[in-house]
């Protein structure tokens, strides 16, 4: 396991490295001055020079890129071109509303696709299995962003259950349990936007693991020995798919956690996904290189863990790397 584990942590850092690399330099050839665009379409050529090396702009890129590095090492991402704060404390505010976003995102993707893979495959080429997996197709085809402002229509403008966008933030004023319904209440309508289209690829992987597992002698075993169909699939059948399953669960959290630009923007929620957004938009490109770059960690420290959540399970996998 100490080899796996040290084999896993190099990939891991030689990932980290490339990708700080590739992010510096594609933010670098994007066309566009950022004290161009802070002092203003108007502003005196000189005083655009000079602040341009108030922002550091006037160092060459391999100086830039090694103060960047050195200030991530420290903790230090510098301070917003645009906003005149702590990139840190812009992320950190962010982060409060992406994160748990991606979370409830992820156990409604796990819950409903668990649910509709098992029973599928339990109802293999009948009515049940083509019907949910023309309903999992039909997920898969439909776009997020489109499917959110369905939602918007049906829950907040037609029902009026949900307000249609906005988050106020984790106010516990009335307690805890309230506040912590209040922020969750705000984040469900996106959650499920977020969760239809991955909940449908799981939905069909699981499918999938579920009945190549059902083939296997064991299961043969398990029912002969007078196990019941329900208790054979849950207990015996689906621990062994969960194998596979893991491992696309884990790249799934990953790609909520940079993939919520659009929903966010469709639900008006001050995530990180709207700060990179904003931060584009006013060329605020130390936001957008510390954003972008959190985001790659995050995709690359889930796919860590993934990996070694797989080698825990399958002993397997840690024999084929000696």
């Amino acid at each position: 396991m100490g080899f796996f584990l040290v084999k896993r942590l190099l990939t891991l850092i030689i990932t980290l490295v490339a990708t700080s690399v590739i992010v510096f330099a594609v933010l670098e050839i994007l066309p566009g001055n950022a004290a161009q665009v802070l002092m203003g379409p108007d502003a005196d050529p000189a005083a655009i020079a000079a602040k341009a090396v108030e922002l550091g702009l006037d160092q060459p890129a391999l100086g830039r890129y090694l103060h960047w590095i050195a200030g991530l090492l420290r903790g230090d991402m510098g301070l917003s071109y645009a906003y005149g704060s702590s990139v840190s404390e812009l992320i950190g505010e962010r982060l409060q509303l992406t994160v748990p976003l991606a979370v409830l995102a992820m156990a409604l993707t796990a819950l409903l696709a668990l649910v509709v893979g098992v029973y599928a495959a339990s109802q293999h080429n009948r009515a049940g299995d083509t019907g949910l997996m023309a309903l999992a197709q039909l997920g898969i085809a439909v776009p997020n962003f489109w499917f959110a402002i369905l939602l918007i229509l049906l829950f907040s403008v037609k029902l009026q259950w949900f307000s249609a966008g906005g988050f106020d933030g984790w106010i516990f004023d009335d307690g805890v349990w309230a506040g912590l319904w209040d922020g969750l209440k705000a984040l469900i309508l996106p959650a499920v936007a977020l969760a239809v289209v991955q909940a449908a690829i799981l939905a069909r992987f699981t499918r999938s693991a579920v009945l190549e597992v059902l083939r296997e002698d064991f299961v043969r075993t398990a029912r002969a020995k007078g196990l019941s169909r329900r208790a054979t699939l849950w207990g015996h059948v689906l621990r062994n798919a969960m194998i596979p399953v893991i491992t696309v669960m884990g790249l799934q959290f990953a790609e909520l956690l940079a993939g919520t630009i659009v929903v966010e923007s469709v639900f008006y929620l001050p995530g990180l996904g709207r700060l990179i957004f904003q931060s584009i938009a006013n060329r605020d490109l130390i936001v957008v290189r510390n954003c972008v770059m959190l985001l790659a960690g995050m995709v690359v420290v889930v796919n860590f863990i993934v990996d070694v959540l797989y080698a825990a399970i399958d002993p397997r996998v840690k024999a084929s790397e000696i």
